[in-house]
Formats: structure tokens, C-alpha cells, sequence
């Protein structure tokens, strides 16, 4: 296992680094500057939809069922390949209504009937939760895995016990995050320059981080493409899992859901 002093120190050099970014993009809209590039910024910061699924279950995912990964990532494809009207469309309805929530969003269809955003928020409430828990614990084994378990002494007192759940700091760092660059502008018609701007470093990050992963695993693992290529038509298993008969039905279904989670998860 690698020390914990040096996982907590990258962290939070990486979530320091992250800050300054979003500082960095606020002060230059406050400046009136428009940070240059912004289409490459708005491209990178679709890679948001790449959470701990990506690095767990989609890796998990190919190695059980093969080609059946690839669902995921064609829905979100097909929305900005060729559904870019209907979200050109929700974000003038947006800018028009200054609509900040998917429940502003469907009270504002129905006359901004402020009962029927309040039960749309509950629900998506109580429909969220289980997912951002899950991404926490993904996070929290992660580090767990890397340093092993974290705790504190038995004898302090009880409201330092919180401490040592790794879940738990990392939700306090995600709200204090998203307090400082997000929710503090709740105005539609502004641009997130500063958090748009740390979102897209970290899918540049994410983009690295994969390439030396898969660098690392077929060169320094396997001794390269060719002999990858040679182990794995070598393997009865993974030869199963690639010859496979189509799965049809499956493939329609997760592609319906990943479209509509590109457009409705929270992120």
C-alpha cells in the first residue's frame, strides 16, 4: 500500500489545483475577459458524464460482458451528434425563463406552479441520492484500497468520529466546491466560467490518466500491442466474451438510458 500522507498531499494538491482553476476562470469574468477557447472548454466539460462508473463500471463491464460497454457512451454520442436542437432548445427556454433546475424547468411548463416544482424536487431528491452515495462510496473504497482503513482514536470525542470516513471529508470537499463556483451564481443567462473552466481540466486529467493506465498495462504489463493481442487470442475466456452472440435488446435499452442520463443526472 502507498503511505496515506502521500494520497491525502496529492489530493489535495489536485482539489487545490482545481480551485485555482475556478478562481482563475471567476476572475476573468469578473474582469469582463472571455477566457479564449471556449468551445474546446465546452467540449472537455461533457466528459463530466465520465464518473466513477467509467473507471469502475464500464472497465467492469467489458470485463464480464464483453462489447456491452459500449452502450453507454452511444447515447450521449447520438444527443450531441444529432439531438443538438432539442438542447439548443432547453437551453433558450432556460436563458428565457431563467430556469436552474430540472424542477423550474417542468414547473415552468405548467404556468411555474410552485407545488408541483416543490414535489418534482423531492423526487429528484430522493432519486439521486442513492446514486451520488454510490459515486461517494466508489471514491471512499478507492482511497481505502490505496492507504487501508482510516480511523480515529476511540477515546475522542464523538463528533470527531466523522473524520475518519473517507465518504464523508470527500462530500464536505464536493459541497464546499460546489458552493464556492457553482450555486453561487443561480443566474441562467451567466456563464460558470470558473466551473466550467475546472471541469474541463479535470477531463484532461481524466483523458491522461487513461492513456498512461492503458499505456502502462499493454507496454510495461504485456510487452506490447502484439503481444496483448496474442495472450488475449490465446484465451478461451476473453475469446467467449468477444464472439459472443449480440445482445440486442440490451444494447437499445442502456442506449435509451444513457441518453437520458447525459441530459438528466445530476453532475
Amino acid at each position: 500500500m502507498i503511505d496515506g500522507w502521500i494520497i491525502i498531499t496529492a489530493a489535495l494538491v489536485y482539489l487545490g489545483f482545481l480551485f485555482a482553476v475556478a478562481y482563475f476562470g471567476d476572475s476573468h469574468a469578473r474582469t469582463k475577459k472571455t477566457i479564449s477557447g471556449r468551445p474546446y472548454i465546452y467540449a472537455f466539460s461533457l466528459a463530466v458524464y465520465c464518473t466513477s462508473w467509467t473507471f469502475f463500471g464500464s472497465v467492469g463491464l467489458s470485463a464480464t460482458t464483453g462489447f456491452n460497454f459500449i452502450p453507454v457512451y452511444l447515447g450521449p454520442i447520438i444527443v450531441y451528434a444529432v439531438g443538438w436542437p432539442l438542447i439548443m432548445h432547453i437551453i433558450r427556454l432556460s436563458k428565457t425563463q431563467n430556469i436552474t433546475s430540472i424542477a423550474d424547468f417542468i414547473a415552468a411548463r405548467y404556468g411555474k406552479n410552485l407545488t408541483l416544482a416543490a414535489i418534482v424536487t423531492v423526487i429528484a431528491v430522493l432519486g439521486t441520492l442513492p446514486y451520488i452515495a454510490l459515486q461517494l462510496k466508489a471514491v471512499a473504497e478507492s482511497v481505502t484500497t490505496l492507504i487501508g482503513p482510516v480511523g480515529v482514536a476511540p477515546d475522542l470525542p464523538y463528533f470527531v468520529a466523522p473524520l475518519g470516513d473517507i465518504a464523508f471529508i470527500v462530500a464536505v470537499l464536493m459541497a464546499a466546491f460546489a458552493i464556492l463556483f457553482g450555486t453561487r451564481h443561480i443566474d441562467a443567462t451567466e456563464h460558470q466560467e470558473g466551473l466550467m473552466l475546472a471541469i474541463a481540466t479535470e477531463s484532461v486529467v481524466k483523458v491522461l490518466a487513461f492513456l498512461l493506465v492503458g499505456a502502462y498495462i499493454t507496454f510495461e504489463m504485456f510487452g506490447g500491442i502484439g503481444a496483448l493481442i496474442e495472450r488475449a487470442s490465446q484465451s478461451p475466456e476473453i475469446q467467449e466474451l468477444f464472439t459472443g452472440g449480440f445482445n440486442g435488446g440490451a444494447w437499445i435499452s442502456v442506449t435509451f438510458l444513457s441518453i437520458v442520463c447525459i441530459i438528466l443526472l445530476p453532475r
